[in-house]
């Protein structure tokens, strides 16, 4: 029988301020000496918020779930918008990425990146009423074309010339404003706009069929680059789990 006395009223205070001072260490606040893993609620099949669970969910969160149990680390899941991400990471609230974040020359210049999971570029969603051809990114011309701030696509879309672009803060109002006429086409992540018109259908709105991306860019989790026994555990685990475990994951998301 356990004979421990009630705390006293000075012991509960002194545990709640314990319990508040853990809450302001970030890593901390979840179970001892858990990665707290930054990711987006609104990059579906990648990373999105399960309203019957209220837990983020998707191919980069089983990925993220996957590789740190075969490197025998424990995790914890932060919602962080998509623009947020590196420089959460960077100021060290949270310790890795796990989202539809792609990798580019300019981002290795701030963070690391583990071995790629995945690889995909950009898709073009247009209206029907939209009858020019679409098959490079030059053909946007003389359009206004919806992307997300903060990504690879705005960058993509300067290069290519195309100078009447609106950035938003996700592919969700793109597909909004491109529904209700307010830009003529929207241009991003094309495994997460094939998601949305899957899973939301919507008769006006079609990626078009014949685009080819400039590139395809790899899919990986990122670190800070101060951390290198961290991106070490990392790639070891991807490197035994790729073909299996992260396959099937990939398969479950229809990637």
């Amino acid at each position: 029988m356990n004979t421990q006395t009630h705390p006293t009223r000075r012991t509960l205070m002194a545990m709640s301020g314990a319990a508040l001072a853990l809450g302001a260490c970030g890593r901390k606040s979840g179970a001892p000496g858990a990665l707290v893993v930054g990711s987006t609620a609104t990059g579906a099949p990648f990373s999105f918020l399960d309203l019957k669970t209220n837990q983020l969910t998707g191919a980069m969160i089983d990925i993220a779930h996957a590789v740190a149990a075969k490197a025998g680390l424990a995790i914890r899941i932060q919602t962080t918008t998509f623009a947020a991400l590196v420089p959460s990471l960077t100021a060290r609230k949270i310790d890795m990425i796990a989202a539809g974040i792609l990798r580019t020359p300019e981002r290795e210049k701030v963070v690391a990146f583990t071995d790629p999971v995945y690889a995909y570029g950009g898709g073009v969603v247009t209206a029907p009423g939209q009858t020019r051809p679409i098959r490079a990114l030059a053909d946007l011309k003389g359009l206004s074309v919806g992307a997300q701030v903060g990504t690879r696509f705005v960058d993509q879309l300067a290069q290519a010339g195309v100078t009447d672009v609106k950035t938003y803060d996700n592919l969700g109002d793109i597909l909004q404003d491109l529904g209700n006429g307010r830009i003529a086409a929207g241009y991003g992540d094309a495994p997460i706009l094939a998601h949305r018109l899957r899973t939301t259908p919507n008769a006006t709105l079609r990626l078009a069929p014949d685009f080819t991306p400039p590139s395809r860019e790899d899919v990986c989790l990122l670190v800070r680059r101060d951390d290198p026994a961290l991106l070490a555990k990392l790639n070891a685990a991807i490197g035994q789990i790729k073909a299996t475990e992260i396959a099937a994951i990939l398969t479950k998301w229809s990637l």
